[in-house]
């Protein structure tokens, strides 16, 4: 099993769609086709938080991930965030994300792998591991934070 990747980053653009392209260019999965999934980890994945992804594989090939993502225009902040925590049974991602700063996302990500972990009791969890992007937005622009969860390579769509 190929190791999950935990990346991120932001980033500004005329429009909605270019802010978004722009924060996965600065993830460094801007060329693939993203198939986002539910927020289950495999029993023994490996989870690294690497910040910018490497090569995965051919450009537009289907890229598997668990995402969080905010755009905003208003001036303040953009955050999104994924926590993860991993058990012998098995493992969670949860996300959150919106027009606000880094500590309201990272509170509601800590309180949904609680909620999570409790549904699952009879799971012995590790601590939860946290990762919140947040970007500051300016008047006229549209800024996007994204955090994923990049699940091994990429696949061939043709």
């Amino acid at each position: 099993m190929e190791a999950i990747r935990v990346v991120w980053g932001s980033g500004t653009g005329p429009t909605a769609m270019a802010s978004y392209d722009a924060a996965l260019a600065d993830a460094g999965v801007h060329n693939y086709n993203l198939v986002t999934v539910s927020s289950m980890l495999p029993p023994g994945a490996d989870v690294e938080a690497v910040g910018t992804a490497g090569d995965l594989g051919e450009v537009g090939g289907r890229l598997t991930v668990v995402e969080a993502r905010a755009t905003a225009t208003d001036p303040g902040h953009v955050s999104a965030g994924l926590a993860w925590a991993q058990s012998p049974d098995g493992g969670l991602f949860y996300e959150a994300a919106g027009p606000t700063d880094a500590a309201d996302v990272e509170e509601r990500v800590r309180q949904g792998i609680a909620a999570g972990e409790e549904l699952r009791s009879g799971w012995a969890f590790d601590d939860p591991r946290v990762r919140v992007q947040s970007a500051q937005v300016e008047p006229g622009t549209h800024t996007t934070a994204v955090v994923l969860a990049v699940y091994g390579t990429a696949d061939a769509l043709v």
